[in-house]
């Protein structure tokens, strides 16, 4: 693996083709076991050079934008199960071009276009995004069920009928949730929306299911679902998991550029940066994990939407290591852009760094790579895959234009 290392370039987000496969086997086979669809969410990942590989194991996806929507056709070579916050007058037509599925989060959003879908015969089945007043995700900036969510639908709004075309209902409430997070969900559900269930084709459960963690129960989700499928055999269940599909199966390798000292605290500074190219580091906050480095900064598992980080003992590889706190190796790592707050900090390091070591973020795929900017013009990192057979694929390396034809 150490040759193939020297050939990528820095920075660079770096997919494992034997990673993905294993979650790809995965998903594939609760899906199976349990009879329901579970489709890929854009907005966790969508490098669309790497969609083959998804459609040798049957995946469709899911959108929310008019461009997610038009890559699923073009590149997954299936239509999308859209959902979108709001429709316009403008985009409704495109969303109807390319989704099989369309979920309305609001009643006056379903009355106002919903007339658009009629005139076609119905070829698009229609939904409805329900709030069931209940969620297990303790973050506000990631729980759709927060008081005053502007997401979905509450079950007193719905009286006892459904409004005619509505065929399916939506929710999603979990985020890197567990099997028995989604069981406490689906309680929820019955109790507000049971009424309807026995009526309808299909219930989207959403994205959160983070079934390839390695703790997670699938053996648990799998009963569950049937469970639930036997008690209405009238629903095509759905579940629309992100993080899942490419959870742990690749990093961001990055470069030390420069090493500064201000009171005594050290700084490496890479050629990334958090803001560009992580920002759920700062918006959360949440540290992630530096292959061969110790988080000298223990706390309580911090979890964003798309990322998880572990506590100091789960992440250090560093021999023998008895004091964290001293020594000479800690640094923070400082970001290349000109936010002062482009840094997170900090850990212990095997030994010094210097100028051109290489430092690897782990787990940088999903949610990292749909989420960059071009603030402050710095470049996307390059994106690469190393295949099966250890041959190292070049995706994409972004240059000047890229930034400049963005800019107008």
């Amino acid at each position: 693996m150490s040759h193939i290392m020297n050939k990528i370039p820095s920075p660079c987000y770096v997919m494992e083709e034997s990673l993905l496969r294993k979650n790809l086997m995965l998903i594939k086979n609760v899906s199976e076991r349990a009879d329901v669809d579970i489709i890929l969410a854009f907005k966790a990942f969508a490098l669309w050079k790497a969609f083959p590989l998804f459609k040798e194991y049957g995946f469709a996806s899911t959108a929310s934008s008019v461009n997610e929507a038009q890559l699923a056709r073009e590149e997954m070579g299936s239509l999308a199960h859209t959902y979108s916050p709001a429709y316009t007058e403008e985009n409704f037509p495109i969303f109807m071009k390319y989704s099989s599925h369309i979920t309305f989060n609001s009643l006056s959003q379903f009355e106002r276009f919903y007339p658009q879908v009629a005139a076609t015969g119905n070829t698009i089945s229609c939904g409805l995004r329900i709030n069931p007043e209940y969620s297990t995700v303790e973050t506000d900036m990631y729980n759709p069920c927060a008081p005053g969510s502007r997401m979905g639908i509450t079950a007193h709004k719905l009286g006892d009928t459904l409004p005619e075309g509505v065929e399916g209902l939506h929710f999603h409430t979990l985020c890197e949730s567990s099997s028995c997070d989604l069981e406490k969900t689906l309680d929820a559900i019955e109790n507000r929306f049971g009424r309807f269930l026995k009526r309808l084709k299909w219930l989207n459960m959403g994205g959160g299911h983070l079934m390839t963690r390695k703790d997670y129960d699938t053996k648990h989700l799998i009963s569950l679902l049937k469970s639930f499928k036997s008690r209405y055999p009238n629903l095509k269940v759905i579940l629309e998991p992100g993080s899942a599909f490419v959870w742990q199966t690749g990093y961001l390798l990055t470069t030390v550029v420069d090493i500064v000292e201000n009171g005594g605290i050290k700084t490496a500074i890479i050629d990334a940066s958090f803001s560009c190219h992580m920002p759920d580091c700062l918006e959360m906050p949440y540290k992630p994990v530096i292959r061969g480095a110790k988080d000298i900064e223990p706390g309580p598992t911090e979890v964003s939407e798309g990322k998880q980080t572990n506590t100091a003992s789960e992440q250090s590889n560093i021999p023998g290591d008895k004091h964290p706190n001293t020594g000479k190796n800690i640094y923070r790592i400082g970001g290349c852009s000109c936010l002062s707050g482009d840094f997170v900090g900090n850990w212990l390091f095997e030994k010094p760094l210097k100028l051109g070591d290489r430092i690897i973020f782990e787990d940088m795929i999903h949610y990292t790579t749909v989420k960059t900017t071009l603030f402050n013009g710095v470049p996307h990192p390059s994106i690469a895959i190393i295949h099966e057979d250890g041959k190292l694929e070049i995706y994409r390396t972004f240059i000047y234009e890229d930034y400049k034809n963005r800019m107008c």
